[in-house]
């Protein structure tokens, strides 16, 4: 999978053209919140990004595959860093811890600026259709990555587990979403998968 377009390590590119690409990288990815935020975004043409922040069509391209892309930056800086946690991650005991483990590990990572785009893009995705099937398509990615970064035999169980994670991921943010306090998120994270056994065994 392609690096997210933004690195959420401390650490400061080394040289002068790296700076720079970054801070262009950045500028795109959050005047694309913000522009299409206002403007929605199935509604505003890619060259409104460019114009606003003054760059040409072959170097937005060099940074991002489409509008999509960019729109979805903090999405996908979120699940490149789960991924790594992954595969840095002690693969021993339950796999469901591992995963839990390397996403609160993940947000312990993301530093204040990703907390501050993250919940627009979130709106963003639920907005439009199209920007909606694009982060499904991603999400489906991320998970055939795990499917082989775990490590283990790719069986229906490992499929279904990676599924519930998915889903205890996405009720969380459901229910971090009216507020966004960035401390609170781990701690409903842990509820939801908390919550994994008891909703299986749920009667009507």
């Amino acid at each position: 999978m392609r690096p997210s377009a933004l690195s959420t390590s401390p650490e400061e590119p080394v040289t002068l053209r790296e700076r720079k690409k970054q801070r262009t990288r950045r500028a795109l990815a959050d005047t694309a919140v913000t522009l299409f935020g206002a403007r929605g975004f199935d509604g505003t043409p890619l060259d409104a990004l460019l114009e606003q922040v003054e760059v040409s069509r072959r170097t937005f391209f060099r940074n991002f595959r489409s509008k999509e892309d960019v729109a979805l930056t903090a999405v996908k800086q979120l699940w490149d860093a789960y991924l790594e946690a992954v595969d840095a991650a002690e693969k021993s005991g339950p796999l469901a811890d591992v995963l839990l483990g390397a996403m609160l590990a993940t947000l312990e990572r993301m530093d204040e600026d990703w907390y501050r785009r993250f919940p627009p893009t979130l709106r963003l995705v639920a907005d439009s259709p199209a920007l909606d099937g694009h982060a499904l398509r991603h999400c489906a990615e991320v998970q055939e990555e795990l499917v082989r970064r775990l490590g283990v035999p790719d069986r229906l169980e490992l499929r279904l587990l990676i599924e519930f994670f998915v889903a205890a991921w996405h009720c969380t943010l459901d229910e971090w979403l009216p507020d966004c306090a960035p401390g609170e998120l781990p701690a409903l994270l842990r509820r939801s998968f908390a919550s994994m056994t008891s909703a299986l065994t749920l009667e009507a």
